[in-house]
């Protein structure tokens, strides 16, 4: 695979609310490795407003539920809030994926209020039959893991 660029998405959703991100580019030979996801709350300084995210290669597994055993799911984020700011955040991102079609944003905030996200991808020129095995994979396939 050749490194041909990098891409940010960047965005606020509402709270238990899912958002497709666009990537598929109409072609196999390109896709997208997510190397950092971080989710933030729309109001830092509100005691309970934790939040936490998912990132899913399909919009059934992009959920509030956090299930390693399923493959659509790819990275996973979450911010504890304490009173006067923020505490601890972070998020985990398998380093496998790697993304040929879409992907899909779910958060949820303890406070109801919105989710703020940031999502930092490098896109790869790579051969369309390994396009084709990335897309079998992210999807709800069962590839023999």
């Amino acid at each position: 695979m050749k490194k041909i660029g990098q891409y940010t998405a960047r965005g606020q959703i509402s709270d238990q609310a899912t958002k497709r991100i666009t990537l598929f580019d109409g072609r196999f030979d390109t896709g997208y490795k997510v190397v950092s996801f971080k989710v933030f709350p729309d109001e830092p300084y509100t005691a309970a407003a934790d939040v936490v995210g998912v990132l899913a290669t399909e919009s059934a597994a992009a959920t509030n539920d956090w299930d390693l055993n399923d493959q659509r799911q790819i990275a996973w984020a979450s911010v504890d809030i304490r009173t006067g700011g923020f505490a601890e955040g972070g998020g985990d991102v398998d380093p496998d994926n790697f993304i040929v079609e879409d992907l899909y944003f779910h958060g949820k905030n303890g406070n109801s209020g919105a989710i703020n996200y940031l999502i930092v991808m490098e896109k790869y020129e790579t051969s369309e039959w390994m396009g084709a095995l990335a897309m079998v994979r992210n999807s709800a396939q069962d590839v023999g893991s």
